[in-house]
């Protein structure tokens, strides 16, 4: 589903936001509140107060892509954090979106280069 390189990182944004913010407002949320620069090919991901709709805000190098889903029924189980922005993986931003509970997944011990 997505098709994105390995050295993407994903950045969720914890507070809710309004789903009508396009391009040009969620990048200017992503500068201000975020303090990121939307321009460097990060993945960042919006939800809503109602947790039906998510937005995936993504800089492909000559413009932005704006992935959005709404949910017909159920809500997105998003993960609650203590600070603006917290930092998923890529397989959770995939079990976020196919509907996993991540607060109660367990993850096995996997090296990991540092970084």
């Amino acid at each position: 589903m997505l098709g994105w390189p390995q050295q993407i990182r994903y950045f969720f944004y914890t507070a809710p936001t309004d789903m009508r913010k396009g391009f040009d407002s969620l990048s200017g949320l992503v500068r201000t509140t975020l303090l990121r620069d939307p321009l460097t090919g990060d993945v960042f991901v919006f939800v809503s107060r109602m947790r039906m709709p998510i937005k995936l805000l993504y800089w492909d190098g000559d413009g932005f892509v704006l992935y959005y889903k709404r949910l017909e029924k159920g809500r997105f189980d998003v993960p609650i954090h203590d600070t603006a922005v917290r930092e998923l993986q890529r397989d959770e931003l995939v079990m976020l979106l196919e509907g996993v509970r991540l607060s109660t997944m367990t993850r096995k011990t996997r090296y990991r280069l540092p970084q």
